[in-house]
Order: C-alpha cells, then structure tokens, then sequence
C-alpha cells in the first residue's frame, strides 16, 4: 500500500510474510497464493506490499537460479504484490515447533549473516518495482547477549562495514539503494535504541541504520519522543519500522491477571519480559520464567514481547501496547518530512495466541491480517497521508 506523505514523498506500508511458515521457494510461491493475494482482495486492493522474509533455502535456490528470480518477479507482479522491504532477521526454520533462541543465529560475527543478508541485498534490489530505488532490509541487532564479547563486536562491525560497501557497489550496478536496518530487541546486544547508537556510530555508514520495532520499544519501556530524539541528534538513519504492538498487564501481582497472562505462555517464541524499577529496567528472557517465582518484581506493570493483533487487544484484566505505536507513528510519519518511508505491520504469533483466539482457517487469518493493514492506514490517514491506488 502506498502512500502520498505531506511533502510530496511516497511511504510504503506492507504486512511481513514470515507469519506464513515457508523455507524454500516453492514454499514463498504458495505463500503468495494462498495468503498474500486474499489479503489484497479482502482490501479491494489492485496491489499490495508485502515485506517478504526469504529464510536461507529460498534465498539460495533464488541466488542460484536467475530464471527462477525472474519467475518470482513476475508471480509477485501477476498476485498484485511489490516488495520494497525484506525481514532479514529470521535465517532458517522460523515455522518450527519451537524457535526460542535458535532465532539469533547465525549472529554477525559469523560469516553467513553477511553472506546471507548480501544475498538479500541483491535480491531486494531485483525484485524492487520499477518505479522504486530504494529497499530495505531488516535484521537482528549483533547478536544474543550472551557469548558476546569484545572480539565478536569487532568481528560484527567489521562485517556491516563490508556490507556496506557492498551496497555502495549493488547501487552503481543497478541504480537500487538498498539499506540495511538493525532491529533492536530485548535481550539481545542491542536492546534498545539507545544501545544502537553507539555500534552505528561508529560503522558511520548511511547505508546501516535502525529498525523501529514498536512491540519491541514499547516491551523495554522506551518513550518513543527520547528515543526518536537521540536518534536524530545522533543523525541515526531509519530505513524502516515495524507497526508491531505488545502484552501489557498493569497489576502482575493480581493472580487472575497471572492467570491471564498464563495463556499467551508458549512454547514455540521467546517472549522476553521486563518492568521497571527504581533500580532500572528488570526482565526475563521468557514469560513463563516471569510467572514461575520471583524473577521478576510485580509492584508496577509488565511488558512482554508478544505481538498481538493490532485491532485487536487481548481482554481485561490484560491490553496492548498500541498506544505506544501510535505515538512512535505520529512521530516518524507525521512531521514535515517522514523520517522513514518503510513501514511492515509484524504479527507473526497469530498461531501462537491463547487457542481460542487463534484464526481456524486461512480465510479467518487473512482477515485479520486485512484488519491490522486496515488499523494502520487509518493511522496514516489520520496524519494527513493520501492513500494512492
């Protein structure tokens, strides 16, 4: 979907594809099928965005196989699909029965993250709409936490100053500026958007910057105003933004709000929890740890990184963080200028929600994906967006 922005510019906004469990290509075809274009026409959309996440089997058989690159183009084109955005932070095996850790690896200290995210460089650059020159792609912050130490840091910004002048190459060979965006998380090196402006500073590449995940600002209590703030004074680029929205329970200590959060307790993602206290932020690597003893203190609200659905908040006793996107939001998109034109709504826990609010058929999920798209260009128009056809 894209939109005309005050300043004459074009946002784009786009749902990620990695709810939609696929490894190979065969596997992005069906996608496109099966899920993506009902969505478009559940919209009354003549063409939609999609952010793709092209897992490593796919991305292979795509680097390996030109004609296959240019059959992908033409089913994108043929569904009413573009791509000018890419979720480069899953690698492989996103759709298993459990994910949990396995999702930070390879991490940028290991030569396949750069391998693969130049495969993904170039093949954002090739599958961009032709009236489009620039792309993104988002991928994790460094590295999990733990096991990280002062030469896997220099290992990591050695790597994202290759890339970048791999991308420096990629746009002289085709004319496409593709960027590649950070996405800080909770418990990895860089949780926060504080914590990227150091790493990106230091890279002092405009081609790498940050990946505004609002579920993931919001789980770690940021307020969107400070850290939009720091981010510009330390001229931090903002490729792209993920509208995400996260578990929020105002009285933990409460056991039916225990109870309540309890069912969203799961075992395929990590939902990292935190609360703040007068010593700082405090959190668990998972929810079930937070509920399981006294890891986590409950004299004031816990966030937990679990996306739910946009349009629809989980019921009292416990709601979203949605307030918060909406702010971030009006903050990137709503001034004089946007200060990033990328924009992917990412539920991607849809199967992973309490039973009874999980969608039964595909029909079911893609009206609620429709739903979600539908909340966010509301949000755009009501910033004074024009959405074009």
């Amino acid at each position: 979907m894209r939109f005309r922005h005050p300043d004459g510019s074009t946002v784009h906004l786009s749902y990620c594809t990695n709810v939609h469990p696929a490894e190979t290509l065969d596997g992005v075809l069906a996608q496109l099928r099966d899920h993506c274009e009902p969505v478009r026409k559940r919209l009354g959309r003549d063409r939609l965005g999609i952010g793709l996440w092209l897992a490593k089997g796919a991305a292979q058989a795509l680097i390996n196989d030109p004609a296959a690159l240019r059959g992908l183009r033409a089913e994108l084109d043929r569904r009413g699909l573009e791509v000018v955005t890419l979720n480069g932070f899953p690698y492989e095996g996103f759709g298993a029965e459990e994910v949990k850790y396995r999702v930070y690896k390879p991490d940028w200290a290991d030569p396949e993250r750069l391998a693969h995210t130049s495969d993904l460089a170039r093949l954002l650059a090739a599958l961009l709409p032709d009236d489009v020159t620039e792309g993104s792609v988002s991928t994790l912050p460094l590295a999990w936490r733990t096991d990280y130490d002062a030469t896997a840091a220099r290992t990591a910004r050695t790597a994202l100053a290759t890339l970048s002048e791999r991308l420096d190459g990629l746009e002289e060979l085709t004319g496409k500026s593709i960027r590649i965006a950070l996405e800080p998380e909770p418990g990895c090196t860089v949780e926060t958007t504080a914590d990227a402006i150091g790493p990106l500073t230091e890279i002092g590449s405009d081609r790498i910057g940050i990946c505004i995940d609002t579920c993931h600002l919001a789980t770690s209590f940021e307020d969107p105003a400070t850290a939009l703030a720091a981010l510009h004074a330390a001229r931090v680029p903002i490729p792209k933004a993920q509208l995400s929205a996260a578990l929020h329970a105002e009285n933990p200590h409460l056991p039916e709000v225990r109870e309540a959060l309890g069912a969203f307790a799961e075992p395929r993602f990590l939902h990292q929890t935190r609360t703040r206290t007068a010593a700082g932020l405090r959190g668990t690597d998972d929810l079930d740890e937070a509920l399981g003893g006294e890891a986590l203190p409950d004299g004031a609200p816990w966030r937990a990184h679990f996306h739910v659905p946009l349009h629809a908040p989980p019921a009292p006793p416990l709601t979203s963080t949605l307030p918060v996107l909406q702010d971030t939001l009006t903050r990137l998109i709503g001034g004089a200028e946007p200060r990033t034109r990328h924009l992917e709504v990412e539920t991607y826990t849809w199967q992973a929600l309490p039973a009874e609010l999980r969608p039964r058929s595909r029909g079911q999920l893609a009206e609620g994906i429709a739903a979600e798209l539908t909340l966010a260009r509301d949000l755009l128009v009501d910033l004074g967006l024009k959405e074009l056809p």
